[in-house]
């Protein structure tokens, strides 16, 4: 396990954000399935990634890393399967990666066998609408034990046909069949079963369904209609920056100033809420067409939805703990079921900083104070923990000791190299 001591410092400068990992996943995965090749550009490396890659390579695809255009960034030219998976090795290792797992499932399902394993919490969190489906339409597959869903063994055929699936534990679920149900021999409808919640994450895959040629009809993220024989194409394409890993430098430019480049404000990220609910909290944004400034504020509470985008809320309730008057967070249950039980971890290693934050059922109730104090905290082997605790150091009166820091390399590896860059005081021990 590593750990740093982060002195309480002021971070000032410009960040070039990394790219959108959730578009990263879907734009890897539609080219993996176009015929022909395509490029995929400003792909920022990360272990998640890494593990999406090595599965459409697994899957059949040709993948070759090429000079990007994009400082720091790697592009790879992708030679497609067509559509058609020809399994190189049946054992697909997900790693931590919830995106991999549950977006390759329903495209890995074939007449041969096929395993996907795992490593961390991913072999805890739910695949239940999926084993619900596999009932009913009589794909086989094994699991460890009533507890652990990896290794998970399946054998079977995905047809077309109706599908219903429940909407409010992960949107991924939906993106998987959305990827594979058009590679069906005939037509197939999904239905949504109870409200969804990460209504964005759909957008972002049926917008990359689209840049790749492939046509879903949309019936108000209630019923999706789905021609079968669709054919990907291939195609070049660049992916956007991440606001989910810009929301940690635009929390940070508000205890300063920095400026946060490589951001669309046209993006369809349910992340760029992050800029509605800054607002909110009074943060001073400038925004133009690529790049976001915010600067020294005095924020104050809020109340925070976080249906639609759990990713931030983290960084969120840092932001809250040391701004004026109390913030709800709500409708957060699903943050329990992520890399770590994310409202639990933030709410307990801010209160060990002084923090003043009440865990509910599916949020938490933070009231502001003036500052933190400083003290050991953990990662949770949770990136999100990890980046937002890093930020909370710039609030504290005293010195910050975090304890497994490597975790940001599931999403973020040059994290560390961005927070010194900007003026961050760090010591590994």
């Amino acid at each position: 396990m590593k750990s740093l001591v982060i002195y309480p410092s002021i971070l000032k400068g410009s960040v070039q954000i990394p790219s959108s990992k959730s578009i990263g996943h879907r734009e890897i995965i539609c080219s993996g399935l176009a015929k022909g090749i395509s490029i995929v550009d400003n792909i920022s490396i990360s272990k998640d990634i890494e593990a999406t890659l090595k599965g459409l390579e697994n899957f059949g695809a040709k993948i070759t890393k090429i000079p990007s255009k994009f400082v720091g960034r790697c592009a790879f030219s992708i030679q497609g399967t067509g559509g058609k998976i020809n399994l190189k090795n049946n054992i697909i290792d997900c790693k931590e990666s919830g995106s991999t797992l549950r977006f390759l499932i329903p495209l890995g399902i074939s007449s041969n066998k096929i395993i996907f394993t795992g490593s961390g919490k991913l072999v805890e969190r739910p695949l239940d609408p999926y084993f619900k489906i596999f009932d009913e339409k009589n794909i086989d597959y094994k699991t460890f034990n009533d507890k652990i869903n990896l290794p998970l063994e399946i054998s079977g055929t995905l047809k077309s046909g109706n599908y219903s699936i429940v909407g409010n534990i992960s949107s991924q679920f939906i993106s998987g069949l959305l990827f594979a149900l058009p590679l069906c021999d005939g037509d197939s409808y999904i239905e949504i079963t109870t409200p969804l919640e990460s209504a964005s994450y759909i957008d972002l895959t049926l917008n990359t369904l689209k840049k790749y040629g492939i046509e879903i009809l949309n019936k108000n993220h209630k019923k999706y209609i789905i021609k079968g024989n669709q054919k990907y194409k291939n195609i070049n394409s660049c992916v956007e920056g991440d606001f989910s890993q810009g929301a940690f430098w635009l929390v940070a430019g508000a205890f300063s100033e920095i400026k946060s480049c490589g951001l669309d404000i046209s993006s369809a990220q349910g992340d760029k809420k992050i800029l509605e609910i800054l607002k909110n909290m009074n943060v001073n944004l400038k925004i133009s067409e690529n790049e976001i400034i915010s600067s020294k504020s005095e924020t104050k509470g809020t109340i925070i939805d976080g249906s639609d985008c759990p990713d931030i809320i983290p960084i969120l309730t840092v932001l809250a703990s040391v701004s004026k008057g109390t913030t709800q967070i709500i409708n957060s249950q699903r943050l329990r079921y992520k890399e770590c039980d994310r409202l639990l971890a933030i709410a307990t290693e801010l209160n060990k900083l002084g923090a003043d934050i009440k865990e509910l059922s599916d949020g938490l109730i933070i009231n502001g104070k003036k500052s933190l104090k400083g003290g050991e905290v953990y990662c949770w082997n949770d990136h999100r923990i990890a980046m937002s605790l890093a930020i909370a150091s710039l609030k504290c009166e005293d010195r910050l000791i975090l304890r497994g820091t490597e975790c940001v390399e599931k999403s973020y590896p040059n994290f560390w190299e961005d927070f010194k860059s900007l003026g961050g005081k760090i010591e590994e021990i």
